[in-house]
């Protein structure tokens, strides 16, 4: 049997790169997903290739900083799954600027998808979690659950140009390790995935024109310069920059349950790069 049938996962930002492959590996091993894209089209897709497996999964699309999001991302669990095992808080993006050129809205953005709409999940998750592990604590059940938040090198060490992303993702670490402690009771194991270089379309080279996305009708942009990619995979120890596939798979160590007595840690999924 699959190690997580019959689990129920959320997992945000999950209609393509890393987040695509984390609902895909999490839906192999036979776990029930709910998606979410900031745009339908991505998200429906991933659950048709889902369904395609023959897994089930539903999209809850939409920003997971409008308010109102994580309620409804967690009762779309509840209602349709019944149920609630797995939350990776995976959506973001990066709007880089150094600190003399940086706005109070770019700094905002940057905690707002990476820090409160994390929070926001997890509060919204925290009463279904309680009465769930108080019927299986009565019943004399130990139930493990599991949450991964997604966080970056830059949130350990650091990074020129990414004040406000950099702040936000050490923040998340923060979150990680309080969560451990006030959720030990209901036996959930909260821990941390700090990714190095991942090939996305984030991080893509830059071409003869850089390449932007629309993010709630910004137009940010995304790549990076090729001398760059090129000079950090020469930093990474094996050599070259992660898949996917390669984060998604950090990511499930944390939720298959040889990780039941593992929490508030952080672990870098990087190719050794470790500054």
């Amino acid at each position: 049997m699959s190690k997580l049938q019959g689990k129920v996962a959320l997992v945000s930002g999950s209609g393509r790169g890393i987040g695509r492959a984390i609902a895909l590996k999490l839906a192999g091993e036979g776990a029930r997903v709910v998606v979410n894209d900031l745009d339908a089209e991505p998200g429906n897709a991933v659950v048709a290739e889902i369904k395609a497996m023959g897994g089930e999964a539903i999209a809850v699309n939409g920003s997971v900083t409008e308010a109102g999001f994580a309620d409804r991302f967690v009762g779309a669990a509840i209602e349709q799954f019944g149920g609630l095992d797995i939350i990776v808080n995976n959506a973001g993006y990066t709007w880089d600027s150094t600190i003399q050129k940086m706005s109070d809205e770019q700094f905002q953005a940057m905690l707002d998808v990476h820090l409160v709409a994390p929070f926001r999940i997890l509060r919204a998750a925290s009463e279904p979690i309680r009465v769930m592990a108080k019927q299986e604590a009565e019943a004399g059940r130990e139930v493990f659950r599991k949450v991964v938040n997604i966080s970056s090198i830059a949130g350990l060490y650091g990074k020129a140009g990414q004040a406000s992303y950099s702040s936000a993702k050490a923040s998340l670490i923060g979150l990680t390790r309080t969560m451990c402690k006030e959720w030990g009771r209901y036996k959930v194991n909260v821990n941390c995935v700090a990714f190095g270089l991942i090939n996305t379309r984030l991080t893509q080279p830059i071409e003869s024109q850089q390449k932007t996305i629309d993010v709630a009708g910004r137009d940010i942009k995304v790549g990076v310069q090729p001398q760059m990619l090129e000079a950090m995979g020469r930093m990474i120890p094996l050599g070259r920059g992660g898949t996917p596939e390669e984060a998604a798979d950090a990511v499930y160590l944390f939720c298959a349950p040889e990780s039941n007595y593992v929490s508030g840690q952080v672990i870098v999924a990087g190719g050794g790069l470790l500054i």
